[in-house]
């Protein structure tokens, strides 16, 4: 099925293009959400008459997705999600909620703006795109994490692995030195115990 494309479509073309799509592809997404219409003579005259029109209208609307861009890229995001102390999620954090918790913070996205490319089913920092125009696209992190805490220390870069082996070595290291004040109370013990024991050889000397 040919098309002319109103608009750059990632993979396919830019606008003005006529190009060959899948049928389906063209009903469920190309046409219903106006990125294209279907390349008959009477569309492609209509494309040329407003060509113009069309052009200055992606243009202003590339200058404020880029302005938005420009205070999206790069944002951390938190999402709070159960998780086994191995760090594996109880399911896995979708466009949608990335959609919701950017919303949350003042940037109005939506989730078909948003796309994961590895399914996110484990606590630490993972990255999202947002495409806020065909031409502009920036990258966010989503900060998985059990909660806010938890959620500010992986912010430093620490894996949920790393925080949990420096857990055990703090309660090892606590282990330790909890043995070390029972060797030592128990080490003043016997030390107590020597004098008394000469003083009492001393006193069975001198009564001989």
């Amino acid at each position: 099925m040919q098309v002319i494309l109103l608009e750059r479509v990632a993979k396919l073309g830019q606008m003005g293009d006529v190009v060959d799509v899948k049928p389906g592809f063209a009903r469920n997404f190309l046409l219903p959400q106006g990125k294209a219409k279907t390349a008959s003579e009477a569309n492609i005259a209509s494309f040329e008459a407003q060509k113009a029109q069309l052009e200055a209208r992606n243009l202003e609307t590339k200058k404020e997705a880029e302005a938005l861009g420009d205070k999206l890229g790069g944002q951390q995001f938190v999402v709070i999600r159960s998780a086994s102390d191995g760090g594996n999620l109880y399911g896995s954090v979708s466009n949608r909620d990335a959609a919701d918790v950017a919303t949350e913070e003042g940037f109005t996205i939506d989730r078909k703006q948003v796309i994961i490319r590895e399914p996110i089913k484990s606590l630490g920092l993972h990255e999202a795109e947002v495409h806020l125009h065909p031409e502009v696209m920036v990258t966010i992190l989503l900060n998985v994490a059990r909660s806010p805490e938890e959620a500010e220390l992986q912010a430093t870069g620490k894996s949920i692995q790393e925080l949990a082996a420096e857990e055990e070595a703090a309660a090892e290291f606590e282990i330790a030195e909890l043995f070390d004040d029972i060797g030592g109370a128990a080490s003043d013990d016997d030390d107590g115990d020597v004098p008394a024991a000469a003083d009492a050889a001393s006193e069975d000397d001198a009564n001989v």
